[in-house]
């Protein structure tokens, strides 16, 4: 089961593609105006159905202003067969389109092929707003400047950001970041929150909340 976002003004289009996805059991989020759309959330989708033709923002400039926010695959939906169309909306970061009126099976298909292949590629970046993680090389990026982060603060950011929300507490956050071998203890987890929170005080950044009497959440 995949989460897909879809973006179309067109409200019956919306709910037809709701229907048909949500009957190979995804789960769809929809929007009709993209200005609704909140960036901040949009790397949570497994995959973007966004409609070229909108009012407000048209779906190519939307496409290149989330781009680097997620690493999904963006499909457009698009009444347009020119092929200019097309490459404009491929170049903008796009990874493929499907021309209305389209069919139920066509839809599916385009889908869980762009699926598949998501799950056979390796993920390796995780974005949360400005806050860019490049997981293979262990680093924090914000507006692609780099976060000298030590590599305990590295871990313990990414432990919070990959579970966005979730509240650990310190004991928590030590075994799952030092194991149970570790040579300090549970307090130690509060020094490297403080000092996370200053390298990303200086970006204007407060990614990590405290929960009172419990621990540590990412916003």
């Amino acid at each position: 089961m995949a989460k897909i976002l879809a973006i179309d003004d067109e409200l019956d289009m919306l709910i037809l593609i709701k229907n048909i996805l949500k009957k190979k059991g995804h789960t769809v989020d929809i929007y009709q105006n993209p200005l609704d759309l909140n960036e901040n959330e949009i790397s949570k989708y497994n995959l973007i159905l966004l409609d070229i033709m909108m009012p407000g923002i048209d779906g190519i400039s939307l496409c290149k202003q989330i781009r680097d926010k997620v690493d999904s695959p963006i499909i457009f939906l698009t009444a347009k067969t020119m092929e200019e169309d097309i490459v404009n909306g491929l170049l903008s970061g796009g990874d493929d389109y499907i021309t209305k009126p389209f069919g139920v099976e066509e839809l599916s298909a385009r889908i869980e092929a762009h699926l598949r292949r998501e799950k056979r590629e390796k993920h390796t970046s995780l974005n949360l707003g400005n806050i860019r993680f490049d997981l293979s090389s262990k680093e924090v990026f914000i507006d692609n400047e780099k976060i000298n982060l030590t590599k305990s603060e590295y871990q313990i950011s990414e432990l919070l950001a990959k579970s966005k929300g979730q509240v650990f507490s310190r004991e928590q956050i030590y075994e799952m970041v030092f194991g149970f071998d570790g040579t300090s203890d549970a307090s130690a987890i509060s020094e490297h929150v403080k000092n996370i929170r200053a390298k990303f005080q200086k970006y204007g950044e407060r990614p990590i909340a405290t929960v009172w009497g419990i621990g540590y959440k990412w916003n």
